[in-house]
């Protein structure tokens, strides 16, 4: 006997829920950004310095996940840094908070359907290099991912990109040093480092500490690689930089607690934003 119930609807695609929540955001503004910048803990004041700014909460968006980490505004800010149109995301959602890994990347999905070329990741991060000092900036040269997830796994979408994304330059090593040119030049002590990722949202224990330095990390944190799994993926070259914001488990004899690295950011602000005033027009060209 056939069934007089009709066939279920097919499930909307990744890529034509990502379509959908640009066309939103296009309609919002007249501006075309090329370069986006996530803004991790602390480090949302950038955003709050654009100019003709379009400010768009997360929860308008079409699909968009909510941030609920303390610290992250909530909400996408399309202006300008000269005459350079950019998106800038005040905060980031983290696999912590209960969203899967296709979740977490999803915004940055939807910058990729925006035409976004290259992707400027900040965050908040624990020092595991004992040369590091609170308030030290990081340009990110390499990943570890020990989230125990891949935000590219299930089916490929070609339309993203390919099934084996190549991560040998994960973080674009030219931005890199247009990131150590200009901090020299602006009398901030940039380094280079390797970035840990875990799940969270405990802090580490010193012995994992001892393990992540052993095998190569000299700062840990909990967000940014997903964001740059997905970005490669897409075609999409990436800077990341990292704010030393506490020493992790086991360096200093402390806790570590959230305030602390809130503090940090607001204490380096001014430094970090015009670290990225310096970067953003050396690297515009190349985005275009």
């Amino acid at each position: 006997m056939t069934s007089s119930r009709p066939a279920p609807a097919a499930r909307t695609t990744e890529f034509a829920r990502a379509d959908r929540a640009a066309k939103y955001i296009v309609a919002k503004t007249k501006l075309r950004p090329k370069i986006a910048l996530v803004l991790g803990s602390g480090l949302g004041a950038f955003a709050d310095k654009l100019a003709g700014a379009t400010k768009i909460p997360y929860q308008k968006i079409p699909g968009f996940p909510r941030s609920t980490a303390e610290g992250h505004a909530g909400r996408l800010v399309i202006g300008k840094v000269g005459n350079i149109e950019v998106a800038a995301m005040q905060g980031r959602v983290h696999a912590y908070e209960g969203y899967s890994a296709k979740e977490v990347v999803f915004p940055m999905r939807v910058l990729g359907r925006l035409g976004i070329r290259t992707a400027i990741l900040t965050n908040a991060a624990g020092g595991i290099d004992l040369n590091y000092k609170q308030g030290a900036l990081v340009a990110i040269s390499d990943h570890i991912n020990l989230q125990g997830t891949n935000p590219l796994t299930g089916p490929n979408d070609a339309r993203f990109g390919p099934r084996f994304p190549d991560m040998t330059q994960a973080y674009a090593r030219p931005y890199r040093e247009i990131a150590l040119a200009e901090a020299k030049r602006l009398g901030i002590d940039l380094r280079e480092g390797v970035y840990a990722a875990l799940s969270g949202p405990s802090y580490e224990t010193p012995a994992e500490i001892r393990y992540l330095r052993t095998i190569g990390a000299d700062l840990v944190g909990m967000s940014t690689v997903p964001e740059t799994i997905v970005a490669r993926h897409m075609g999409i070259r990436v800077l990341g930089i990292s704010c030393v914001t506490n020493m992790a488990a086991g360096i200093l004899d402390q806790p570590i607690n959230h305030a602390e690295v809130m503090e940090t950011g607001e204490r380096v602000k001014t430094h970090f934003i015009a670290l990225l005033r310096a970067v953003i027009p050396r690297i515009a060209a190349d985005a275009k």
